[in-house]
């Protein structure tokens, strides 16, 4: 139940259908896949081996490949270190217990891919009472973002409102790497009459050589803070410029003015022109 960021679980769910594995434990929503100690995921002829590693965090597991020749273990055993132990059930004892027994057992040809590199908390001469006593005393801040990153994990990185599922049902949006709601050039071509297009590029860049899509609205970015108000509400909103760059920007000033039914047109005119679509060119 990760405290730093918010997971994509649920998104990668929506857009390709796969599972949501998490650890029972953990009681989050939305979860496709409930796993617990001891159970196996199958993938072709082979599986993983679900072992729980809590101290971390109660719902902490790692996953053993079935020969036992490598195994990814998350936050519970890292770099010469382990995840930190000091909230979300946190606690030193019961990881230490969890790296030696669960992880630390396994042989010595096994290839460890932990989560990350940290400084050295664990290994050496260092028994129970000197790792609890080290882990105890960190004095490590908060995860800044655990207020918004751990409620939404619990829902499996679904909004909490539904606003995306919902914004995304008036058209076949597409996500970006950002998260930004695209649409293809063809797509808008084809609904252009029920769409409000709202081009923010600059008044030269309309009147010079690479023209304009017929019926948009011309707002220069610069000015969409001052003139969001003059696009219509009765419509989705599709924003554009020449290469879909500063029309993202724009869909994301418009979506946190509250616009629900607005998109960036992928690859802006230059896509556009590409695909052979009408435009208007100055006399």
């Amino acid at each position: 139940m990760h405290a730093d960021h918010v997971t994509g679980s649920w998104r990668l769910h929506r857009a390709t259908g796969c599972a949501i594995a998490l650890a029972a434990v953990a009681g989050a929503e939305n979860v496709t896949l409930p796993l617990r100690h001891g159970d196996r995921v199958s993938f072709g002829g082979r599986h993983l081996e679900v072992r729980a590693t809590p101290g971390h965090t109660d719902g902490c597991l790692s996953v053993v490949l079935d020969d036992h020749s490598v195994a990814f273990t998350g936050d519970a055993l890292l770099v010469r270190g382990c995840g930190r132990c000091d909230f979300q059930q946190g606690d030193a004892a019961t990881l230490y217990h969890s790296v030696t027994e669960q992880l630390l057992s396994l042989p010595d040809h096994c290839l460890l891919y932990p989560a990350h590199d940290y400084s050295g908390r664990l290994g050496g001469e260092a028994d129970e009472r000197d790792f609890v006593g080290t882990m105890e005393n960190l004095h490590l801040p908060h995860p800044n973002r655990i207020s918004v990153a751990v409620p939404a994990n619990l829902r499996s990185g679904r909004p909490a409102d539904g606003g995306l599922e919902e914004a995304d049902d008036w058209a076949p949006i597409e996500r970006s790497y950002a998260g930004l709601p695209e649409l293809t050039p063809d797509w808008v071509a084809d609904h252009r009459e029920s769409l409000t297009l709202v081009d923010v590029r600059s008044e030269a860049e309309v009147q010079g050589p690479d023209g304009r899509i017929p019926s948009s609205l011309l707002i220069p970015l610069p000015e969409l803070p001052a003139r969001a108000g003059e696009i219509p509400t009765d419509r989705p909103t599709v924003v554009l410029c020449h290469s879909g760059s500063r029309s993202a920007l724009a869909t994301q000033q418009l979506q946190k003015k509250g616009l629900s039914q607005v998109a960036n047109m992928r690859g802006g005119l230059r896509a556009w022109n590409a695909h052979g679509l009408l435009l208007e060119h100055p006399a």
